[in-house]
C-alpha cells in the first residue's frame, strides 16, 4: 500500500476562523508564509483548510497540469456566486467551453479594430473634463472612463448621467466580496451589495432586451445572436449574468492598472520621457490598430505594471480530487489559492523586483527569458481572462492619448501605499493636477 505524502506545512490557526483575519489585513502574509515555508503550505480561510501555491511552476500546475483537480466554481467565497450570479467566471466544464467560445468573437480580431474609434472618443471626452477640472482623484475617475467604455462597447449602452451612478453601484458590489459579515441586511456591506446588485441587474435585463429586439455593434450583440452546435442561444438570465460580468471584469481591473501605470510614471521622470519619445517617433495623432502595435515601450510599460501591481493579488480553486505537489499531499475539499502578487515579486523570475523597470520585459535582456507561467496578471491556461486583448487595447490608447496630450502631477500629502481588497490601488485614490501639455 502506497503510503500517503505528507500535508504541507504551516499552520491553521484560530479553530474556525483560521488565518482569515492575517490574510485579509497583513499584505505581507503571503510572502511571510513562502519565506518561511516555501512555495507550497496551508493555511485556513473562512473556515476551510487552504493551501496556498505560490511560483511559476505551482501557477502551471494549477492553471493548466493539474487542471482537473480543481474547481473554478468551489474555489470562490460564496459571497462571488451569490453577487455575480450564473455567468462565465463561475461556469465549468461543457457550459463554459460553450459559452466562452460563443463570447470569444467579442474580444479578439475585427471586433476589436472597430472598437478603437469609439474608445478615442470616449477617452478624449473624458480628458477633456478633466482638463476642465484640473484636480483629479484619478482612481474614480477612471473607474467612470472605464465603465463607460465598458457600457458603450461591450454592451451598446451609452449611459450618460447614469454613468457615475451605476458604477458606484459596481464598486458597492464589489466591497461585498471579501465581507466577513455574512448577514444580508440592509445596512451590512453584504446587504447593500445585494441592492447594488439588483439595480444593475434591472439596468441590464432592460439592456439585454433592447438588444434581442434591435442589435447593434457590441460584445453583448454578438452574444445576443451567437448559437453553438445545435443552432441554440443563450436566454435572457443568462445574456444577463454574461452582461454583468462583461461590465464586471470590463472595467474594475483596467482602472487598477491605469490608475498605477500614471502613478510609476509620475515617480519615474525617465520612463515618462522614453514612453513620450515613442509616441513622438510613431505620429499617432489617428489611432488604429496597427499603430498601438508598433508601441513597443508601452507593451513593456504596461506589462511592468501588471507585474509590480496587479490588480487582483490571487486566485481560488476548489480543490476536487487529491494531489500532490512538491511532495506534499493536499486532500479533496480543500481550497487553493495560487499567488499572482508574490510570484510576480519572487526575484528568480524577476531580478530586482521591487524596482520598476519596463525594460525587463525587452527581448534583449537575457534575465528575461522568462519561464512560463511567470506574468500571470490575467490568469492562464484554458480560462485565461477572456477579456484581456480588449483591456490592453484599452490600456494603450488610453495611455497612449494621456502620454501625447497632457501631464500631471502628484498632490503632496496623500498616501500611495496600496490597498489590495477589493482590487488594487492607491489608498487615497491618486490625487494629481492635470493640465493639458503646451
Amino acid at each position: 500500500m502506497n503510503e500517503i505524502a505528507p500535508l504541507p506545512p504551516g499552520e491553521f490557526g484560530l479553530p474556525v476562523i483560521g488565518q482569515t483575519l492575517n490574510f485579509f489585513f497583513d499584505p505581507d502574509f503571503v510572502r511571510k508564509q513562502y519565506d518561511r515555508h516555501g512555495p507550497i503550505f496551508k493555511s485556513r480561510l473562512i473556515g476551510r483548510p487552504t493551501v496556498f501555491m505560490v511560483g511559476a511552476e505551482a501557477a502551471e500546475f494549477l492553471l493548466t497540469k493539474g487542471f482537473d483537480y480543481f474547481s473554478w466554481r468551489e474555489g470562490w467565497p460564496a459571497t462571488f456566486r451569490l453577487l455575480l450570479g450564473e455567468s462565465l467566471f463561475l461556469q465549468e466544464g461543457a457550459e463554459h467551453r460553450r459559452n466562452r467560445r460563443l463570447l470569444m468573437p467579442a474580444f479578439h480580431g475585427a471586433a476589436l479594430a472597430r472598437y478603437v474609434e469609439t474608445m478615442d472618443a470616449i477617452a478624449t471626452a473624458y480628458f477633456q473634463k478633466w482638463e476642465a477640472k484640473r484636480s483629479l482623484h484619478w482612481f474614480e475617475d477612471f473607474k467612470q472612463l472605464t465603465f463607460d467604455i465598458a457600457s458603450q462597447l461591450l454592451l451598446g449602452s451609452s449611459t450618460g448621467d447614469e454613468t457615475a451612478r451605476l458604477s458606484q453601484d459596481f464598486s458597492i458590489l464589489t466591497e461585498g466580496f471579501f465581507t466577513l459579515n455574512p448577514l444580508q441586511l440592509p445596512f451590512t456591506k453584504l446587504g447593500k451589495a445585494i441592492a447594488a446588485r439588483e439595480r444593475l441587474l434591472k439596468h441590464l435585463r432592460t439592456v439585454v432586451q433592447h438588444r434581442q429586439k434591435q442589435p447593434t455593434d457590441d460584445a453583448l450583440s454578438f452574444l445576443v445572436q451567437a448559437r453553438d452546435e445545435d443552432g441554440n442561444g443563450l436566454s435572457t438570465e443568462e445574456l444577463t449574468a454574461q452582461a454583468m460580468l462583461l461590465l464586471f471584469a470590463g472595467h474594475e481591473t483596467t482602472t487598477s492598472m491605469l490608475t498605477w501605470l500614471c502613478l510609476e510614471l509620475a515617480r519615474h521622470p525617465d520612463v515618462l520621457t522614453n514612453a513620450r519619445q515613442e509616441q513622438a517617433a510613431l505620429d499617432a495623432s489617428k489611432l488604429n490598430i496597427e499603430r498601438l502595435g508598433k508601441m513597443s515601450y508601452l507593451d513593456r510599460l504596461l506589462a511592468e505594471v501588471e507585474r509590480l501591481h496587479p490588480p487582483v493579488g490571487g486566485g481560488f480553486r476548489g480543490v476536487v480530487k487529491p494531489f500532490e505537489f512538491k511532495g506534499y499531499h493536499v486532500p479533496a475539499g480543500w481550497m487553493a489559492q495560487y499567488s499572482i502578487a508574490h510570484t510576480h515579486r519572487l526575484p528568480e523570475l524577476h531580478p530586482d523586483p521591487e524596482i520598476f523597470d519596463p525594460d525587463r520585459h525587452s527581448l534583449d535582456r537575457a534575465s528575461l527569458r522568462q519561464k512560463p507561467f511567470s506574468l500571470i496578471g490575467f490568469g492562464g491556461g484554458p480560462r485565461v481572462c477572456v477579456g484581456m486583448a480588449f483591456a490592453k487595447l484599452e490600456m494603450k490608447l488610453v495611455a497612449a492619448r494621456l502620454l501625447q496630450r497632457y501631464q500631471w502631477q502628484l498632490k503632496p500629502e496623500q498616501s500611495l501605499d496600496a490597498v489590495t481588497i477589493p482590487t488594487r490601488r492607491p489608498k487615497d485614490g491618486l490625487q494629481v493636477e492635470f493640465v493639458r501639455l503646451q
